[in-house]
């Protein structure tokens, strides 16, 4: 391997291609191969490979030869959430039947659609030996990081621990038609997006240098609505953006969710994680935003308070794009502008971290355990929104819980 790790990716969408950027910034690993059942979209991740020098990456004609190809050494699982347990068990058979090894399986948010599918493909992993990344960036961006350990080192040092810590994520919605599809997505924005925010006020409550079992979930009370796309007039522009197959007046997600987790720490405390995401944000474009609060301090980062703004008049006029932030959704008027946001959003501290977790060089700080156990608490959330009541973890026969917007039986 002569020190460095050789990543395939399967996959060759949005996700995928932000990763990709990550890698100019990774000395340990390169990218290279990439495997989609769209051949286009593989091959647009090899150019962009390619001209970020980050790897002689080259399109593979399916998983099971990438996981064969002796330059592949780890997956990082970017495709779809139905296709979860398809892909990793193609990854899983060739290594069983003597086609190739890997030295580690990464995965993107969430692990699967239900907890009975993240405990499948945990399963499948250990069944190989595979070491696991789950793969969540928000908790690896810089301003978090920086802001948590100032917060534990200074404030909590000398006054507490924090006892409150808030993230939201919120944007205009999804790039892809299947991510607005109840059954193919595994839920609405919940399911998308709540898996960054669930996961990043338990890391924020979490003592630097300590396990994420220091500060255990013991409640959950979760609220979802349909506040934009069930109205008509936005329900027919999915229709024509997205494709017949989303129809928000017959089959709605929600497009907001909201969720309170009652945390017990190890030295006997009670700390409150709040939580938001929403595809029904109207602003400059992505915001991810968090806060963690203590006794006698506090600290706030929001994405779009970038420092950086331009200033476009009615005069100038172009192609929309995403060129200033991801989700942008206007192109004149006063916008701020996100530099690197690979950076910004964690992908680059991620990436590395994991790629020299998979080279023996420091354990995985998120393994595939911590992707089950953030899906444990997304049904949890679900089946409070559904049931209008708070509940106690664990939830007693979760496994088999399926939510009605999985199930096209949500009416919001």
């Amino acid at each position: 391997m002569n020190g460095r790790l050789g990543v395939g990716f399967v996959g060759g969408g949005f996700i995928t291609r932000f990763h990709v950027q990550s890698f100019v910034g990774i000395r340990e690993a390169d990218v290279r191969g990439v495997w989609s059942p769209d051949a286009g979209n593989a091959e647009q991740v090899v150019r962009l490979a390619r001209d970020l020098d980050v790897g002689d990456c080259r399109a593979f004609r399916s998983i099971a030869d990438m996981v064969a190809d002796p330059a592949i050494d780890a997956i990082w699982i970017c495709g779809p959430n139905h296709a979860r347990i398809e892909n990793v068990e193609e990854i899983v058979q060739a290594i069983e039947s003597g086609r190739g090894t890997l030295r580690g399986l990464a995965c993107e948010k969430p692990l699967a659609r239900n907890l009975d599918e993240a405990i499948r493909v945990r399963d499948l992993a250990a069944r190989v030996g595979l070491q696991t990344a789950y793969l969540e960036d928000q908790l690896f961006t810089p301003h978090v990081e920086t802001g948590r350990s100032l917060l534990w080192a200074r404030g909590a040092a000398t006054t507490g621990r924090p006892y409150l810590a808030r993230a939201a994520e919120e944007h205009s919605g999804p790039h892809t038609p299947w991510f607005w599809q109840g059954d193919l997505q595994g839920g609405g924005v919940l399911n998308d997006m709540m898996c960054h925010s669930a996961l990043l006020v338990r890391h924020l409550l979490t003592r630097p240098g300590e396990s994420l079992s220091t500060v255990r979930p013991v409640k959950v009370t979760g609220k979802i609505a349909s506040l934009k796309w069930s109205r008509p007039a936005y329900a027919q522009r999915l229709r024509e953006t997205m494709g017949k197959e989303v129809d928000y007046e017959r089959r709605p997600s929600e497009d907001f969710a909201s969720l309170t987790i009652e945390f017990e720490t190890s030295d006997g405390e009670r700390v409150l994680g709040e939580a938001s995401t929403s595809w029904s944000y109207v602003g400059a474009g992505l915001r991810l935003s968090a806060e963690l609060l203590g006794p006698e301090y506090s600290m706030q980062w929001n994405s779009l308070d970038s420092g950086l703004r331009v200033f476009f008049s009615r005069a100038v006029q172009g192609r929309a794009g995403e060129d200033l932030v991801e989700k942008q959704n206007a192109e004149i008027g006063l916008m701020p502008v996100v530099p690197a946001e690979a950076v910004v959003y964690g992908y680059e501290a991620e990436n590395r971290h994991f790629a020299r977790a998979f080279l023996g060089k420091e354990p995985a700080r998120l393994t595939f355990d911590d992707g089950v156990g953030v899906v444990e608490v997304l049904m949890a959330a679900y089946q409070s929104a559904e049931e209008e009541r708070t509940l106690a973890l664990p939830v007693p026969d979760l496994q088999r819980f399926r939510p009605a917007v999985a199930r096209g039986a949500w009416r919001p």
